[in-house]
């Protein structure tokens, strides 16, 4: 789990700010839930609508009537707006007489406010979607998307080219194509080129079908986010290529990666009833790119704290700044990238490189100078404060702290190994030689493993394992805790017989508690609505669902028929090649997927956190099937990634909802970008391991040592080389971890009570605090580093805590530009810096050496230095034979 992502939610411009505006996000910590999402600011930002006139205007411009209304706690000011009576007093106030519902304002429109604020409710029929324009566009970002964040997965310190690069990028690209296809001509000229070539003038028009909208931008951008992120098969192709020696072929790593990732695909198709369809599985992942397509195609540019440069050109300025700049950090001085001053006095000191170093030690030194470490473990700009709160105060208690204790009491024999690494090790303090341990077939010889050792993790290694115990059980009762009732509430729901009906008109299937909701939302906050309102306004579809019937739904048989298919090429996959999982356990990791995947789908729907089967599968496996790794890693792949990936799907078809996009249009789109990001891939990845030296080693050229691939490549050695039971069995070393289970499910559980022992406050610190986020973050350690998390935290302060406050306008129209901007420039900077200076070997790259690009590497923070050593012919740990 690649840290957790908690996107900012903003208002479109729709909403009646002048800039791009901060929406308060749904899930405010631990105890926010659905019935709670919305306060002041957010009914204030979602009143006044673009073109939405004020619904208690006391005279009707048409010289209608006016009707008086008594609503508790709203009071008349003199010069007419209103007031919230803080005495909840009654007032009478004038409502306008209303003929007709606002079509931009349904009475069905969503109850929730961050979509109402960030999704429109009305769709366009008319615009173009299905256009060579929106094809090449979407395989242009697919291609270069895929490949470069593949190229990047295998580096340390990496960098992943989000979806929103795409989304920026592919606007002007449309606009563009407008300007050279327009869609008619000026008529003689149309005249004219009629009679020279009508072949010409047909591909013409052709190409310029339609204008470039909103509907073509979101299939550009569900292309994107389908594919940028690397197929986690792709790592498991890399440890058995690199570190288990195995050759299985490129057939082979074609079909797994396809059915892997399609097979998740089909898990979001046949869940979309569940998943996507529920008003109240809200998405807040996705709000953030309805209201972006708003506003690029809105054309609004208005001043935001005194600033008037738009959108498009302070990304172009913060990317070309980026770009160069990255060539300080990543090429010239490297030593501003990896800041280890404070080891630059004392190169030698053990302790001064454990605690701040930034390659094998905690990295108390929170400075850095390169983007890619701030945005290792994910952009700082796209993280709400009280997450980062969360995390920063995680890494402080546990690494900061019980680390360093317990490294230099040697619990463990840590010791005797790195503070901090992505290795394991034997009992001579070398890195463990799995290879001792096989047989030739790539299984389990326990002879071999009672003449060896037993496998030694460094201490923050122990740390992050029993952080994912606990993220595990946390995220249960958490979310048992805090979103229950949320979840109780939408199983009940679709358990009922799900409507059949096409397209009805608003009038038709609007209730009264509806009507009563819809003329509140606008002055009341939803949790002052009664439960039985509450329970009927979620309980009808809302206005998204409603507009999404006029569209033939994509057919179930698809979506089956291609989740057989891929099944049945997972057991060619794992009957036919060395990878020793019967297909039986194939089908096994298939159904705890299957299990678990609604029920985390609607917790990440409703809190946006998402819960991992990782470590549940690598029980699983490790318990069944001891001994054999590669087919430990198969099932976490087939289990866990299957589930994360339709997770993504998921997302991607809420995302179409919202924007109205044609599901068996969507059903291609998403099918067709994900076989050509798999293939993509697989290319990319085969031509580094032809042309890039020593890849996947230490000696690696210009940092491709797969720090990824090496974590997961520990992982099977732990739970599918010696199996869970040598690792945590009765008497075995690291036995204590398990109790970090049960430290996990009652943490929330106490918090939960002394919450509601206090009176249950909304603004109380306690709803603040997010278990699952604080443990499951820092189980990016290794191989990341805690240079990597605290500068990350100092950065997403400033700007999501500071400035949020002190500059709002600003703040909500340039953060999420500045964040794409400094990860596009990023990305480019590193392949031209690769590829253009570093690749071709140029014989003054290999004499730039000076102080600025060795500094850092003297000492014992780049060696790895232990706090205690073993002698020559000696070893640490239990006795031979005791294991």
């Amino acid at each position: 789990m690649k840290g957790a992502y908690f996107p900012l939610l903003r208002s479109s411009p729709a909403a009646g700010t002048g800039s791009y505006s901060a929406l308060p996000v749904s899930y405010q910590g631990s105890g926010a839930s659905s019935e709670t999402v919305s306060d002041a600011e957010s009914d204030s930002s979602t009143d006044a609508g673009e073109g939405d006139e004020s619904w208690w205007q006391e005279e009707s411009e048409a010289g209608n009537g006016t009707r008086r209304r008594n609503i508790p706690g709203i009071r008349k000011l003199v010069d007419g707006d209103l007031g919230v009576d803080v005495n909840g007093g009654d007032a009478a106030v004038d409502v306008e007489e209303e003929e007709s519902e606002d079509e931009n304002d349904p009475v069905d429109n969503s109850p929730y406010p961050e979509v109402r604020a960030s999704v429109l409710a009305t769709d366009d029929e008319s615009l173009s979607i299905n256009t060579p324009r929106m094809w090449t566009l979407s395989l242009l970002f697919t291609l270069v998307g895929s490949s470069t964040n593949l190229l990047f997965s295998l580096r340390y310190p990496s960098i992943s080219i989000t979806p929103v690069i795409a989304l920026l990028l592919a606007h002007p690209l449309g606009k563009l194509w407008d300007r050279a296809f327009p869609e008619s001509l000026d008529e003689e000229e149309d005249r004219a080129v009629v009679k020279v070539n009508s072949t010409v003038e047909r591909l013409r028009r052709w190409l310029g079908q339609g204008r470039w909208n909103r509907k073509e931008h979101a299939c550009v951008y569900i292309s994107s986010n389908v594919s940028f992120g690397f197929a986690f098969a792709t790592d498991v192709i890399v440890e058995q290529t690199h570190f288990y020696h195995q050759d299985p072929g490129i057939i082979y790593q074609v079909l797994l990666t396809l059915s892997t990732q399609i097979l998740g695909y089909t898990f979001a198709g046949l869940t979309r009833q569940w998943l996507v369809r529920p008003s109240s599985m809200i998405w807040p992942g996705t709000l953030m790119s309805t209201a972006m397509f708003t506003t690029l195609h809105g054309e609004e540019n208005k001043p935001a704290d005194g600033w008037k440069v738009s959108r498009w050109r302070f990304f172009m300025y913060v990317f070309t700044g980026g770009f160069f700049w990255y060539f300080i950090p990543g090429l010239l001085m490297p030593a501003l990238s990896y800041f280890n001053a404070v080891t630059w006095f004392a190169p030698d000191n053990v302790v001064i490189s454990n605690l701040f170093g930034v390659r094998s030690g905690l990295g108390m030194l929170p400075i850095t100078f390169d983007w890619a470490q701030i945005s290792y473990i994910g952009s700082p700009l796209m993280t709400p404060f009280w997450a980062a709160a969360n995390v920063v105060g995680g890494l402080i208690l546990v690494m900061w702290i019980i680390a360093p204790i317990m490294y230099y009491t040697n619990a463990f024999y840590s010791s005797y190994m790195p503070i901090l690494s992505s290795n394991v090790y034997d009992n001579t303090a070398k890195e463990y030689n799995v290879s001792r341990i096989l047989t030739p077939q790539f299984l389990f010889d326990e002879e071999a493993y009672k003449n060896y050792s037993k496998v030694f993790m460094p201490i923050t290694y122990v740390l992050s394992y029993g952080l994912q115990f606990a993220a595990l059980t946390a995220l249960v009762t958490h979310t048992a805790c805090w979103h229950g009732k949320d979840i109780w509430r939408q199983w009940k729901k679709v358990l009922q017989e799900p409507s059949t009906h096409g397209y009805v008109p608003v009038d038709s299937i609007t209730t009264p508690a509806r009507r009563r909701h819809a003329c509140r939302n606008k002055s009341r906050r939803l949790s002052n609505v009664s439960d039985g309102e509450w329970d009927d306004i979620i309980n009808n579809d809302d206005v998204h669902a409603r507009l999404m019937k006029k569209y033939p739904e994509c057919p179930t048989s698809w979506y089956l028929t291609t989740f057989l298919i891929m099944i049945a090429v997972g057991i060619f996959v794992v009957e036919h090649y060395p990878v020793h999982l019967p297909w039986p356990g194939l089908l096994l990791a298939l159904s705890v997927c299957g299990i678990f995947f609604v029920p985390i789908g609607i917790v990440m729907a409703i809190t946006n956190t998402q819960s991992s089967l990782f470590l549940v599968c690598q029980l699983i496996c490790g318990t069944i099937f001891p001994g054999r790794p590669v087919a430990n890693m198969v099932f976490v792949m087939y289990g866990y990634i299957t589930s994360t990936q339709g997770l993504k799907f998921a997302a991607d078809l809420k995302l179409g909802h919202y924007m109205k996009i044609p599901p068996r249009l969507l059903f291609t789109v998403q099918m067709v970008a994900t076989v050509v990001g798999c293939l993509t891939q697989i290319g990319v990845m085969n031509w580094m391991f032809s042309n890039i030296p020593g890849i996947c080693t230490s000696k690696a050229m210009n940092g491709f040592t797969c720090p990824i691939a090496r974590v997961h490549f520990n992982g099977s050695i732990l739970w599918g080389v010696v199996g869970p039971s040598r690792f945590f069995g009765k008497g075995e070393l690291y036995r204590p971890l398990v109790w970090a289970f049960l430290i996990g499910a009652l943490s929330p559980i106490v918090i939960f009570t002394l919450w509601v022992y206090r009176g249950r406050h909304r603004s109380s610190v306690l709803k603040s605090i997010s278990l699952p986020v604080l443990f499951g973050s820092l189980s990016w350690i290794p191989p990341a580093t805690g240079l990597n998390f605290s500068a990350w935290t100092i950065v997403c302060a400033v700007f999501n805590y500071t400035l949020k406050r002190r500059r709002t306008e600003w703040w909500g129209k340039y953060t999420m530009t500045l964040s794409a901007a400094l990860d596009a420039s990023l990305a480019f900077g590193l392949v031209v810096v690769f590829f253009a200076v570093v690749y071709p070997e140029w014989g003054w790259v290999e004499g730039l050496k000076w102080w600025g690009t060795e500094v850092f590497m003297r000492g014992c923070d780049w060696k790895g230095c232990t706090y205690r050593t073993v002698k020559e012919g000696e070893v640490f740990g239990p006795g031979k034979g005791s294991w």
